[in-house]
């Protein structure tokens, strides 16, 4: 049975959208900023794209896309000779692993987050929003929920802590 090309179009999208977030949290664990993250992201997803009739149907997208996200990180690693923190292929090639191995865990501790988010009233759950919002700071959260600095940085800590163990708990709970 061959696949028409508005099939394997569609295929692509629906793994691209399904996959996209993932690949960028792989990414961003190999490179120096969330900036080179976004431009590598980019590429390999212009990759994925041109080298789509490549992958097999049904095998593991997300592993296939992660393998180019790889080399297109090392292709870049040139850029990066200026940064402060750069590795060396042993400790990338390692850290790529492990980002693969602990991708279970790593989406089980997302949903748990997710879920314990919810539990937190409204006024300590937009603060945690607002902070981690990308340009933002504990300034920024403490205007948008009427306290001081000081008193957001405390109040930071308590629902980091909260979090943390409401997370922690909610893994075990999963975990047989």
């Amino acid at each position: 049975m061959t696949i028409s090309q508005d099939d394997r179009s569609a295929e692509l999208v629906q793994l691209m959208m399904k996959y996209q977030r993932k690949l960028f949290g792989y990414i961003i664990t190999l490179v120096p900023s969330r900036a080179d993250a976004e431009d590598i992201l980019q590429e390999t997803s212009l990759t994925i794209c041109e080298k789509f009739t490549d992958y097999e149907s049904g095998t593991n997208f997300y592993s296939w896309a992660c393998q180019i996200a790889f080399w297109k990180v090392r292709a870049a690693r040139k850029k990066f000779a200026t940064s402060k923190v750069i590795f060396n292929e042993d400790v990338l090639e390692v850290i790529s692993q492990t980002r693969v191995e602990m991708e279970e865990e790593l989406d089980e501790r997302h949903h748990a987050l997710s879920h314990c988010l919810k539990k937190l009233n409204e006024r300590d759950r937009r603060m945690v929003l607002v902070r981690y919002e990308s340009g933002h700071n504990v300034k920024a959260a403490a205007q948008a929920c009427g306290r001081t600095i000081q008193g957001a940085y405390k109040a930071l800590n308590r629902i980091r802590k909260t979090l943390h163990d409401c997370v922690s708990l909610e893994v075990s709970m999963e975990s047989p």
